[in-house]
């Protein structure tokens, strides 16, 4: 086997000279076939070298040979030499078939793989971690390493790498990181854990699952397996294994135990390495009703007449976790038949429901949130899904759909329902717009559920009654309910969670308002004196009433629990009601 040319791996690297200048100090090619070469580089829209290997102007070999020059890399010429036996080993035959890389040398304790393109040299941080030694590139020519790998590894059998990966047992000694990566996969789903939270801190990597909604720590791991963590989920969320001074997000779907999970992954540098958040989606969990959400008797009413309308804008606001994506999902559900066409704009789409249009966002191709809305309008829908409203486009393209015959749904980010009127003025909608669009805002947040099998009643405080605006004789004979911690909800005394709404509604005084640029406030005090805004506290306090969750779980989600130890009663403490 020719050794990889030493020259162009020391010499400085012609990053800054054009291809094109190159290969006619090489005379390799001409002045015409460049100029010819150029101007079909630019009717296709390929790279140069493509453009002069497509008009024959080139010699494949001679060209890479100029390429490894540009590129700062060692050439390899792949029809001479031999390549050692132990070396070919190195690499498992289905990678190297699937990355196209080859195995040629071992060098000063490095591995040398032949690769067919300077954008691969990726690869070799790849191998590197799969592998456990340095790896470097040598460029040599796509046809003769396509040729090389069929002579060293044979054809490719029918089942692919990623069924044999798939297949691979948890017993397999070779690949201890991956064991650990699909033990949380497996582990947080056994716990109901909506997010993963991997947390290099400096000496060790902190990892915490999110239980209902609760950070709980599960595990630490040694300071070293930070680094091979971080790869081995970059390389199934297909990120940048090289990049770790920019934030990076991905998506890795895997199958554990007959669940199809879809896994979003988001990386950020921090300053004791790169922290990972894994929000898992169990996909064969189904979508949940509108009945199981945690709407009341009256409130399910009322929503079932907000959706139901032929036309408007509804909102869902609140924090992200807030299980906006949830209700929204639920609505289409309740309103999906043959008779309505429902079209969506989702990033991500996380359900698939039969019967839906559901479009991807995808920004590398322009596609957005607005330009989706638009393209649906053409479409004639009935029901149209914004996942977000984030922009003045957006929001524009969404209320001129609610104002010429479609029902839209979509979500913001605000703390209440009725913010969610100046959040659409902060983004530049007019206000007699959104006046005239907004048919009704639902504010939500999650509380724990208490577990049934061991919550424990007792009698509220006046005080605790008062931070509810209850009365005793509106409690009657019900009692508060307190956790206490048992072998069913592992000592947490919380088992699921279930849904707290703000329930907003415009009437024509209220348009009027919102049409004069009035302050919030006076909007929100107008909206409570004419019944049509029911503050997230009081479904608090109807579920807390009716034993569902917790005065501790209501004053969390609220941010009330400042305001109540302000009370009256300075020596007020919500633990000292749970019972012993």
């Amino acid at each position: 086997m020719a050794r990889p040319s030493k020259s162009s791996n020391r010499g400085s690297p012609e990053l800054k000279r054009p291809l094109g200048e190159l290969l006619l100090e090489a005379g390799t090619i001409t002045e015409e076939q460049l100029r010819a070469g150029l101007a079909h580089q630019r009717n296709r829209g390929i790279r140069l070298a493509e453009a002069l290997l497509a008009l024959g102007s080139v010699d494949e070999t001679e060209l890479v040979r100029v390429l490894a020059r540009q590129e700062g890399l060692p050439f390899v010429d792949l029809s001479k030499g031999n390549i050692a036996a132990s070396i070919l080993e190195r690499v498992p035959a289905e990678v190297a078939r699937e990355q196209r890389v080859l195995p040629l040398v071992e060098r000063q304790g490095k591995l040398v793989v032949a690769v067919d393109d300077p954008l691969k040299r990726i690869v070799a941080d790849q191998l590197s971690f799969l592998l456990g030694c340095e790896v470097t590139c040598a460029l040599a020519a796509p046809s003769l390493l396509g040729a090389a790998l069929l002579q060293h590894y044979g054809q490719e059998p029918s089942e692919t790498a990623e069924e044999r990966l798939a297949a691979r047992t948890e017993e397999d000694s070779d690949a201890p990181v991956v064991r650990l990566v699909t033990r949380l996969f497996r582990q947080a789903l056994e716990m109901r854990a909506s997010d993963i939270h991997i947390e290099p801190q400096g000496g060790r990597v902190r990892v915490r699952y999110r239980i209902d909604g609760v950070l709980r720590e599960v595990a630490e791991h040694p300071e070293h397996l930070a680094a091979p963590l971080v790869s081995r989920l970059k390389i199934m969320g297909s990120m940048d294994i090289a990049e770790k001074r920019k934030p990076q997000d991905g998506r890795i779907a895997i199958e554990l135990e007959g669940r199809a999970i879809d896994i979003r992954a988001s990386i950020l540098p921090s300053n004791h390495g790169e922290t990972i958040v894994l929000r898992l989606l169990d996909r064969s969990a189904g979508l949940i009703s509108l009945a199981e959400l945690g709407f009341d008797e009256q409130d399910y009413s009322w929503f079932r007449r907000m959706i139901t309308r032929s036309n408007g804008i509804v909102l869902i606001t609140g924090p992200t976790g807030s299980g906006k994506t949830t209700t929204l999902y639920s609505a289409l559900s309740e309103l999906n038949r043959p008779d309505v066409k429902i079209i969506t704009a989702e990033d991500p789409v996380e359900y698939h429901i039969k019967g839906i249009n559901q479009v991807q966002v995808n920004p590398r191709v322009g596609l957005s949130f607005a330009r989706i809305l638009r393209a649906m309008l053409r479409a004639a829908p009935n029901i149209i899904l914004v996942g977000e409203i984030r922009d003045l486009e957006t929001a524009e393209v969404a209320v001129q759909a609610s104002l010429t015959g479609h029902l839209v749904f979509s979500t913001l980010h605000t703390n209440d329902a009725t913010s969610a009127l100046t959040r659409l003025a902060d983004i530049g909608v007019k206000p007699f717009l959104v006046s005239t669009s907004v048919q009704g805002v639902v504010a939500q947040r999650l509380v724990r559920r208490l577990c049934a099998k061991c919550a424990k009643p007792y009698q509220p405080s006046a005080h605790e009654l008062r931070i509810l605006g209850l009365t005793a004789a509106e409690l009657g004979q019900r009692q508060f309910h307190a956790p206490v911690g048992c072998d069913a909800c592992e000592g947490s005394g919380y088992w699921g969670r279930i849904g707290l709404f703000e329930l907003f509604e415009l009437d024509s005084n209220l348009r009027d308002m919102v049409y004069r640029a009035e302050p919030l406030a006076v909007i929100r005090a107008a909206a409570l004196a004419r019944g049509m805004l029911r503050p997230l506290i009081v479904d608090g306090a109807r579920k807390v009433a009716d034993g569902r969750t917790s005065l501790t779980e209501v004053l969390r989600v609220t941010r009330m629990a400042t305001e109540a130890q302000d009370g009256e009663d300075e020596d007020f403490a919500l633990e000292e009601n749970r019972p012993r």
